[in-house]
């Protein structure tokens, strides 16, 4: 077993190695870094974080090929949505979210962005009851959910009430929230800090976690999320998810 001060040296050694701009343009973060507008960036992020499992290079073509559907501007087509757009989304499939879930999803969104001041003070609402993310998160899936939905797409938002880790929504907040000037992520969001952010846990960041002793829990749900989060706080307090 490392010592801590192995340890601090091998995620500051990782964290150094990767979180480099040159590391874009091999990561789904690739498809919202295309645009210069706020809102533009949070649609593209959200939805390309929405399908990130899998294969990295499928991520990214499909991510690709939603924003392209949109015609590259996510947000315009977000908030003039018609059923007319909505039809040259018929054909999206991503594993098992297809045209039915991209469909509610920007339906949603117009939602969001009409009546609730976007994505950013969703966010910000649920994380002002507790100053916690899963609060935070759970406030976002039921205003996301609030308007008429399909069944099947509830599962493409991940429910931390029922103790999921709901890993691709703390990447979305991973990416817009956290900010240290070095290309990767784009600290857009000013009322969440860095210090609250949850580590986006899978089986690859689980298994390290347990094999580098950061993680006992056998499961990967949200308390293992909260575990290893806490204990990337022993090196970082201020930031535990740069690792």
């Amino acid at each position: 077993m490392l010592t801590d001060t192995e340890l601090y040296e091998f995620l500051e050694e990782r964290h150094n190695k990767y979180n480099q701009p040159n590391f874009v343009e091999t990561d789904p973060i690739q498809i919202p870094h295309r645009f210069s507008l706020k809102e533009d960036i949070e649609i593209a992020a959200f939805l390309t974080a929405a399908i990130a499992w899998g294969n990295r290079t499928m991520i990214i073509r499909n991510a690709d090929r939603m924003v392209q559907l949109m015609g590259n501007s996510p947000f315009d087509f977000v908030m003039n949505v018609n059923d007319v757009k909505l039809e040259r989304l018929q054909s999206f499939v991503h594993r098992t979210f297809n045209a039915t879930d991209l469909v509610f999803f920007l339906k949603s969104l117009k939602n969001i962005y009409a009546n609730h001041q976007g994505l950013e003070q969703v966010f910000t609402t649920g994380f002002a009851q507790s100053n916690q993310v899963f609060d935070a998160i759970a406030h976002f899936r039921k205003v996301f959910f609030e308007i008429e939905h399909p069944g099947r797409t509830q599962k493409h938002i991940s429910n931390v009430e029922k103790k999921a880790a709901a890993k691709r929504i703390n990447m979305f907040l991973m990416w817009l929230v956290r900010n240290d000037n070095r290309g990767v992520h784009f600290g857009l969001w000013q009322k969440i800090p860095s210090s609250a952010l949850m580590l986006p846990l899978d089986v690859h960041t689980a298994r390290v976690g347990r094999g580098i002793g950061l993680l006992t829990r056998t499961q990967n749900d949200r308390q293992a999320v909260e575990e290893i989060t806490e204990s990337l706080k022993k090196f970082d307090a201020n930031d535990p998810v740069k690792y």
